[in-house]
Protein backbone atom coordinates (compact mmCIF):
# COMPACT_ATOMS: atom_id res chain seq x y z
CA UNK A 1 0.00 0.00 0.00
CA UNK A 2 1.18 3.56 -1.06
CA UNK A 3 2.05 5.11 2.08
CA UNK A 4 2.11 2.06 4.68
CA UNK A 5 5.56 2.94 7.15
CA UNK A 6 6.69 0.28 9.67
CA UNK A 7 5.45 0.12 13.04
CA UNK A 8 7.23 -1.64 16.12
CA UNK A 9 5.42 -3.80 18.49
CA UNK A 10 2.54 -4.89 15.92
CA UNK A 11 0.00 -6.62 18.30
CA UNK A 12 -3.13 -7.38 16.07
CA UNK A 13 -3.83 -8.16 12.75
CA UNK A 14 -6.90 -6.66 11.09
CA UNK A 15 -9.21 -6.69 8.24
CA UNK A 16 -10.86 -3.40 6.00
CA UNK A 17 -13.72 -3.06 4.29
CA UNK A 18 -14.88 -0.88 2.03
CA UNK A 19 -18.11 0.15 -0.19
CA UNK A 20 -18.00 1.74 -3.53
CA UNK A 21 -21.28 3.35 -3.63
CA UNK A 22 -22.87 5.93 -6.08
CA UNK A 23 -20.68 8.39 -3.48
CA UNK A 24 -17.55 6.82 -3.68
CA UNK A 25 -16.18 5.94 -6.50
CA UNK A 26 -13.53 2.16 -6.53
CA UNK A 27 -10.28 4.46 -7.17
CA UNK A 28 -11.43 7.24 -4.01
CA UNK A 29 -12.13 3.69 -1.89
CA UNK A 30 -8.71 2.11 -2.74
CA UNK A 31 -7.53 5.51 -1.86
CA UNK A 32 -9.59 5.65 1.69
CA UNK A 33 -8.32 2.28 2.11
CA UNK A 34 -4.75 3.22 1.97
CA UNK A 35 -5.11 5.83 4.37
CA UNK A 36 -7.37 3.26 6.92
CA UNK A 37 -3.98 1.00 6.43
CA UNK A 38 -2.21 3.67 7.70
CA UNK A 39 -4.48 4.96 10.70
CA UNK A 40 -4.82 1.01 11.80
CA UNK A 41 -0.57 0.37 11.22
CA UNK A 42 0.00 3.91 13.59
CA UNK A 43 -2.91 2.20 16.51
CA UNK A 44 -0.51 -1.14 16.15
CA UNK A 45 -2.89 -2.94 13.80
CA UNK A 46 -1.30 -4.88 10.79
CA UNK A 47 -3.52 -5.23 8.17
CA UNK A 48 -3.84 -8.08 6.12
CA UNK A 49 -6.39 -7.77 3.52
CA UNK A 50 -9.16 -5.34 2.43
CA UNK A 51 -12.39 -6.18 1.29
CA UNK A 52 -15.01 -3.83 -1.01
CA UNK A 53 -18.08 -4.34 -2.35
CA UNK A 54 -20.64 -2.15 -5.01
CA UNK A 55 -23.64 -1.75 -3.08
CA UNK A 56 -26.03 1.23 -3.94
CA UNK A 57 -26.27 2.17 0.00
CA UNK A 58 -24.97 0.20 3.10
CA UNK A 59 -26.76 -2.95 4.13
CA UNK A 60 -28.96 -1.48 7.48
CA UNK A 61 -28.21 -4.73 9.55
CA UNK A 62 -24.93 -5.66 8.82
CA UNK A 63 -23.05 -3.12 6.40
CA UNK A 64 -22.08 -5.43 3.64
CA UNK A 65 -24.09 -7.71 2.09
CA UNK A 66 -24.69 -11.69 3.76
CA UNK A 67 -22.77 -12.97 1.18
CA UNK A 68 -19.99 -10.78 1.05
CA UNK A 69 -20.27 -10.78 5.13
CA UNK A 70 -19.62 -14.68 4.96
CA UNK A 71 -16.24 -14.03 3.02
CA UNK A 72 -15.33 -12.33 5.46
CA UNK A 73 -16.13 -14.35 8.19
CA UNK A 74 -14.43 -17.52 6.83
CA UNK A 75 -11.05 -15.29 6.11
CA UNK A 76 -11.30 -14.33 9.58
CA UNK A 77 -11.72 -17.53 11.07
CA UNK A 78 -9.37 -19.36 8.68
CA UNK A 79 -6.30 -16.92 9.58
CA UNK A 80 -7.38 -15.86 12.82
CA UNK A 81 -7.76 -12.45 12.30
CA UNK A 82 -8.27 -10.05 15.67
CA UNK A 83 -9.90 -7.13 14.31
CA UNK A 84 -12.37 -5.80 11.51
CA UNK A 85 -12.30 -2.37 10.31
CA UNK A 86 -14.63 -0.55 8.67
CA UNK A 87 -13.92 2.82 6.53
CA UNK A 88 -17.10 4.32 7.46
CA UNK A 89 -19.22 4.89 10.36
CA UNK A 90 -21.16 1.98 11.46
CA UNK A 91 -24.51 2.91 13.49
CA UNK A 92 -24.97 0.99 16.64
CA UNK A 93 -27.21 -1.46 15.43
CA UNK A 94 -24.52 -2.05 12.51
CA UNK A 95 -22.07 -2.77 15.23
CA UNK A 96 -23.84 -5.31 17.51
CA UNK A 97 -25.05 -6.99 14.72
CA UNK A 98 -21.39 -7.10 13.36
CA UNK A 99 -19.91 -8.25 16.81
CA UNK A 100 -22.01 -11.07 17.01
CA UNK A 101 -21.88 -12.12 13.57
CA UNK A 102 -17.85 -12.21 13.60
CA UNK A 103 -17.64 -12.28 17.12
CA UNK A 104 -14.26 -10.39 17.04
CA UNK A 105 -13.42 -6.33 18.18
CA UNK A 106 -15.27 -4.10 15.47
CA UNK A 107 -13.44 -0.41 14.33
CA UNK A 108 -15.21 2.34 12.00
CA UNK A 109 -13.54 4.90 11.25
CA UNK A 110 -14.35 7.07 14.01
CA UNK A 111 -13.56 4.82 16.71
CA UNK A 112 -10.02 3.92 14.76
CA UNK A 113 -8.91 8.07 15.03
CA UNK A 114 -10.52 8.42 18.60
CA UNK A 115 -8.12 5.36 19.98
CA UNK A 116 -5.21 7.41 17.93
CA UNK A 117 -6.06 10.44 19.32
CA UNK A 118 -6.38 8.23 23.07
CA UNK A 119 -3.29 7.22 22.46
CA UNK A 120 -1.66 10.28 21.13
CA UNK A 121 -2.82 12.71 23.70
CA UNK A 122 -0.37 14.19 26.21
CA UNK A 123 -1.51 17.50 28.11
CA UNK A 124 -4.64 17.26 30.32
CA UNK A 125 -6.41 19.75 27.48
CA UNK A 126 -5.85 17.06 24.42
CA UNK A 127 -6.51 13.75 27.21
CA UNK A 128 -9.70 15.49 27.98
CA UNK A 129 -10.91 16.38 24.91
CA UNK A 130 -10.24 13.02 23.24
CA UNK A 131 -11.87 11.07 26.48
CA UNK A 132 -15.41 13.76 26.39
CA UNK A 133 -15.21 12.92 22.19
CA UNK A 134 -15.16 9.02 23.09
CA UNK A 135 -18.01 9.12 25.46
CA UNK A 136 -19.89 11.05 23.30
CA UNK A 137 -19.11 8.17 20.60
CA UNK A 138 -20.12 5.28 22.78
CA UNK A 139 -22.78 6.80 24.67
CA UNK A 140 -25.33 5.42 21.64
CA UNK A 141 -23.25 2.42 21.43
CA UNK A 142 -23.39 1.25 24.92
CA UNK A 143 -25.37 -2.10 24.15
CA UNK A 144 -21.79 -3.24 22.59
CA UNK A 145 -19.64 -1.44 25.36
CA UNK A 146 -19.01 -4.21 27.62
CA UNK A 147 -17.23 -6.38 24.77
CA UNK A 148 -15.82 -3.50 23.11
CA UNK A 149 -14.17 -3.03 26.21
CA UNK A 150 -13.25 -6.06 27.60
CA UNK A 151 -11.54 -7.47 24.98
CA UNK A 152 -9.22 -4.14 24.87
CA UNK A 153 -8.13 -5.37 28.19
CA UNK A 154 -7.31 -8.47 26.03
CA UNK A 155 -10.87 -10.53 27.10
CA UNK A 156 -12.34 -12.68 24.42
CA UNK A 157 -15.82 -13.31 23.90
CA UNK A 158 -18.89 -11.76 24.58
CA UNK A 159 -20.47 -10.59 28.25
CA UNK A 160 -24.01 -12.36 28.39
CA UNK A 161 -26.28 -11.27 31.06
CA UNK A 162 -25.91 -7.08 30.54
CA UNK A 163 -29.43 -6.76 31.47
CA UNK A 164 -31.52 -3.52 30.38
CA UNK A 165 -30.85 -2.24 34.56
CA UNK A 166 -26.88 -2.49 34.14
CA UNK A 167 -27.42 -0.37 30.69
CA UNK A 168 -29.21 2.10 32.25
CA UNK A 169 -27.31 2.42 35.07
CA UNK A 170 -24.11 2.66 32.55
CA UNK A 171 -25.55 5.36 30.40
CA UNK A 172 -26.26 7.53 33.73
CA UNK A 173 -22.54 6.75 34.72
CA UNK A 174 -21.44 7.99 30.68
CA UNK A 175 -23.86 11.02 30.96
CA UNK A 176 -22.41 12.09 34.25
CA UNK A 177 -18.87 11.59 32.95
CA UNK A 178 -19.71 13.65 29.84
CA UNK A 179 -21.18 16.27 32.20
CA UNK A 180 -18.23 16.43 33.96
CA UNK A 181 -15.62 16.36 31.41
CA UNK A 182 -17.72 19.09 29.66
CA UNK A 183 -17.14 21.27 32.85
CA UNK A 184 -13.39 20.41 33.09
CA UNK A 185 -13.02 21.59 29.56
CA UNK A 186 -14.88 24.54 29.68
CA UNK A 187 -12.20 25.41 32.83
CA UNK A 188 -9.08 24.42 30.57
CA UNK A 189 -10.58 26.60 27.81
CA UNK A 190 -10.85 29.68 29.25
CA UNK A 191 -7.39 29.27 30.91
CA UNK A 192 -6.18 28.67 27.45
CA UNK A 193 -8.17 32.04 26.32
CA UNK A 194 -6.73 33.71 29.21
CA UNK A 195 -3.31 32.90 27.80
CA UNK A 196 -3.59 34.04 24.24
CA UNK A 197 -4.94 37.04 25.19
CA UNK A 198 -1.94 37.48 27.47
CA UNK A 199 0.83 37.46 24.42
CA UNK A 200 -0.78 41.05 23.44
CA UNK A 201 -1.47 42.12 19.87
CA UNK A 202 1.72 40.39 18.36
CA UNK A 203 0.67 39.05 14.81
CA UNK A 204 -0.31 35.61 15.22
CA UNK A 205 0.22 33.17 12.58
CA UNK A 206 -0.84 28.91 12.35
CA UNK A 207 0.23 26.45 10.50
CA UNK A 208 -2.22 24.57 9.40
CA UNK A 209 -2.56 21.04 6.87
CA UNK A 210 -3.78 17.56 6.18
CA UNK A 211 -2.19 15.29 8.30
CA UNK A 212 1.24 13.73 8.07
CA UNK A 213 2.40 16.35 5.82
CA UNK A 214 5.46 17.80 7.75
CA UNK A 215 4.20 20.68 9.99
CA UNK A 216 5.87 19.76 13.10
CA UNK A 217 9.33 19.62 10.90
CA UNK A 218 8.42 22.99 9.43
CA UNK A 219 7.97 24.67 12.89
CA UNK A 220 11.04 23.05 13.94
CA UNK A 221 12.97 25.20 11.75
CA UNK A 222 11.33 28.22 11.81
CA UNK A 223 11.46 28.55 15.60
CA UNK A 224 14.63 26.63 16.11
CA UNK A 225 12.78 24.69 18.64
CA UNK A 226 12.25 21.12 18.90
CA UNK A 227 8.91 19.69 18.64
CA UNK A 228 8.02 16.08 18.38
CA UNK A 229 8.02 15.38 14.78
CA UNK A 230 7.51 11.88 13.50
CA UNK A 231 6.46 9.97 10.63
CA UNK A 232 2.89 9.17 11.70
CA UNK A 233 -0.82 10.40 11.45
CA UNK A 234 -1.34 12.86 14.13
CA UNK A 235 2.34 12.62 15.56
CA UNK A 236 1.20 15.69 17.77
CA UNK A 237 -2.28 16.69 19.13
CA UNK A 238 -1.08 19.49 21.01
CA UNK A 239 -0.63 23.30 20.07
CA UNK A 240 2.68 24.24 20.37
CA UNK A 241 3.06 28.28 20.20
CA UNK A 242 6.40 29.39 19.60
CA UNK A 243 7.74 33.82 19.37
CA UNK A 244 9.37 33.30 16.09
CA UNK A 245 11.68 36.76 14.63
CA UNK A 246 12.34 36.86 10.68
CA UNK A 247 14.01 39.95 9.95
CA UNK A 248 14.02 42.08 13.51
CA UNK A 249 9.85 41.20 13.02
CA UNK A 250 8.37 39.60 16.14
CA UNK A 251 5.34 37.33 15.68
CA UNK A 252 3.91 33.82 17.10
CA UNK A 253 3.96 30.94 15.22
CA UNK A 254 1.22 27.79 16.09
CA UNK A 255 1.85 23.87 15.02
CA UNK A 256 -1.79 22.60 15.38
CA UNK A 257 -3.48 19.21 15.07
CA UNK A 258 -3.36 17.72 11.67
CA UNK A 259 -6.73 17.23 9.29
CA UNK A 260 -8.29 14.28 7.84
CA UNK A 261 -10.80 13.09 6.22
CA UNK A 262 -13.73 12.29 7.51
CA UNK A 263 -12.62 13.63 10.82
CA UNK A 264 -15.41 12.79 13.70
CA UNK A 265 -17.57 14.74 14.13
CA UNK A 266 -17.46 14.59 18.25
CA UNK A 267 -13.94 15.49 17.62
CA UNK A 268 -13.92 18.50 16.26
CA UNK A 269 -16.56 19.59 19.03
CA UNK A 270 -13.90 18.44 21.41
CA UNK A 271 -10.88 20.35 19.93
CA UNK A 272 -12.74 23.41 19.53
CA UNK A 273 -10.10 25.39 21.80
CA UNK A 274 -7.72 23.77 20.09
CA UNK A 275 -9.31 25.10 16.68
CA UNK A 276 -9.50 28.72 18.19
CA UNK A 277 -6.13 29.13 17.66
CA UNK A 278 -6.71 28.68 13.74
CA UNK A 279 -9.69 30.76 14.10
CA UNK A 280 -7.66 33.62 15.99
CA UNK A 281 -4.78 33.40 14.08
CA UNK A 282 -4.06 36.53 11.09
CA UNK A 283 -2.20 34.54 8.90
CA UNK A 284 -2.74 31.23 7.86
CA UNK A 285 0.34 28.95 6.40
CA UNK A 286 -1.01 25.91 4.79
CA UNK A 287 1.35 22.94 4.24
CA UNK A 288 0.59 20.59 1.56
CA UNK A 289 2.28 16.89 1.09
CA UNK A 290 2.93 17.90 -2.96
CA UNK A 291 4.01 14.05 -3.44
CA UNK A 292 1.10 12.54 -1.96
CA UNK A 293 -1.25 11.47 -5.46
CA UNK A 294 -3.85 12.93 -3.95
CA UNK A 295 -2.33 16.35 -2.58
CA UNK A 296 -5.04 18.45 -4.32
CA UNK A 297 -7.77 16.09 -2.19
CA UNK A 298 -6.29 16.73 0.67
CA UNK A 299 -5.95 20.84 0.23
CA UNK A 300 -9.90 20.62 -0.33
CA UNK A 301 -10.55 18.48 2.97
CA UNK A 302 -8.55 21.00 4.97
CA UNK A 303 -9.88 24.01 3.23
CA UNK A 304 -13.61 22.80 3.58
CA UNK A 305 -13.32 22.15 7.89
CA UNK A 306 -11.38 25.49 7.96
CA UNK A 307 -14.97 26.70 6.23
CA UNK A 308 -16.69 25.24 8.68
CA UNK A 309 -14.60 26.53 12.16
CA UNK A 310 -14.09 29.93 10.83
CA UNK A 311 -16.00 31.48 7.82
CA UNK A 312 -14.24 34.06 7.58
CA UNK A 313 -11.09 34.20 4.72
CA UNK A 314 -8.03 34.80 6.05
CA UNK A 315 -4.30 35.64 4.05
CA UNK A 316 -3.11 32.39 3.19
CA UNK A 317 0.71 31.20 2.19
CA UNK A 318 0.43 27.89 0.34
CA UNK A 319 3.86 25.48 1.07
CA UNK A 320 3.96 22.31 -0.93
CA UNK A 321 6.57 20.40 0.85
CA UNK A 322 8.48 17.44 0.48
CA UNK A 323 9.37 18.20 -2.91
CA UNK A 324 12.24 15.95 -2.97
CA UNK A 325 10.30 13.22 -2.87
CA UNK A 326 8.04 14.11 -5.76
CA UNK A 327 8.48 11.42 -8.50
CA UNK A 328 8.57 12.28 -11.95
CA UNK A 329 8.31 9.90 -15.00
CA UNK A 330 10.51 10.30 -17.62
CA UNK A 331 9.80 10.94 -21.00
CA UNK A 332 8.33 7.97 -22.84
CA UNK A 333 7.05 6.12 -19.59
CA UNK A 334 4.22 8.46 -19.44
CA UNK A 335 0.75 6.37 -18.50
CA UNK A 336 -2.02 7.84 -20.01
CA UNK A 337 -4.66 5.78 -17.98
CA UNK A 338 -3.29 7.36 -14.77
CA UNK A 339 -3.79 10.74 -13.56
CA UNK A 340 -1.86 13.06 -15.65
CA UNK A 341 -1.00 16.03 -13.41
CA UNK A 342 1.25 13.37 -11.04
CA UNK A 343 3.46 12.31 -14.02
CA UNK A 344 4.41 16.06 -14.57
CA UNK A 345 7.69 17.46 -14.56
CA UNK A 346 8.10 19.41 -10.89
CA UNK A 347 8.45 22.82 -12.85
CA UNK A 348 5.11 22.04 -14.79
CA UNK A 349 3.51 21.20 -11.60
CA UNK A 350 4.35 24.87 -10.11
CA UNK A 351 3.44 26.55 -13.17
CA UNK A 352 -0.14 24.84 -12.85
CA UNK A 353 -0.46 25.59 -9.40
CA UNK A 354 0.66 29.02 -9.20
CA UNK A 355 -1.83 29.56 -12.24
CA UNK A 356 -4.56 28.05 -10.23
CA UNK A 357 -3.97 29.46 -6.83
CA UNK A 358 -5.24 33.06 -5.98
CA UNK A 359 -2.62 33.29 -2.73
CA UNK A 360 0.98 33.19 -2.21
CA UNK A 361 2.71 30.07 -2.80
CA UNK A 362 5.97 28.07 -2.54
CA UNK A 363 7.44 25.05 -3.26
CA UNK A 364 9.89 23.57 -0.55
CA UNK A 365 11.39 20.61 1.40
CA UNK A 366 11.59 21.25 4.94
CA UNK A 367 13.21 18.35 5.57
CA UNK A 368 16.34 19.13 3.20
CA UNK A 369 16.09 22.40 3.82
CA UNK A 370 14.98 23.45 0.38
CA UNK A 371 13.74 27.48 -0.05
CA UNK A 372 13.19 27.81 3.77
CA UNK A 373 15.22 30.89 3.43
CA UNK A 374 12.60 32.33 0.31
CA UNK A 375 9.48 31.10 2.68
CA UNK A 376 11.14 33.04 5.08
CA UNK A 377 10.78 36.15 2.75
CA UNK A 378 7.30 35.17 2.15
CA UNK A 379 5.88 34.74 5.41
CA UNK A 380 8.12 38.59 6.38
CA UNK A 381 6.14 40.04 3.64
CA UNK A 382 2.72 38.78 4.47
CA UNK A 383 3.27 39.62 8.58
CA UNK A 384 4.82 42.99 7.98
CA UNK A 385 1.87 44.06 6.00
CA UNK A 386 -0.38 43.27 9.22
CA UNK A 387 2.21 44.29 11.59
CA UNK A 388 2.43 48.00 10.19
CA UNK A 389 -0.57 48.65 10.32
CA UNK A 390 -0.89 47.20 13.95
CA UNK A 391 2.31 48.85 15.04
CA UNK A 392 2.36 51.76 13.28
CA UNK A 393 5.14 53.30 15.12
CA UNK A 394 7.39 50.36 14.78
CA UNK A 395 8.62 51.09 11.44
CA UNK A 396 12.17 50.81 12.69
CA UNK A 397 11.73 47.61 12.84
CA UNK A 398 11.67 46.74 9.32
Amino acid sequence: MGNMIETKGVQEEGVMIGLITPEQTEEQVAEYLDELAFLSETLGIDVKKSFTQKLQNPDIRTFVGKGKLEEIKTYVKDQKIDTVIFDDDLTPSQMRNLEKELNIKIYDRSLLILDIFQKRAQTAQAKTQVELARYQYLLPRLTRMWTHLERQRGGTGTRGGAGEKEIETDRRIIRDKISRLRKSLETIDKQMATQRKNRGKLVRVALVGYTNVGKSTLMNILSKSNVFAEDKLFATLDTTVRKVVIHNLPFLLTDTVGFIRKLPHQLVESFKSTLDEVREADVLVHVIDVSHPQYEDHLRTVNETLAEIDGTEKPTIYVFNKIDQYEEIEEGEFDYTGDHEHHVSLEDLKKGIQRTLKAPCIFISAKEKINIMELRDLMYKNIKEIHAQRFPYNEFLY
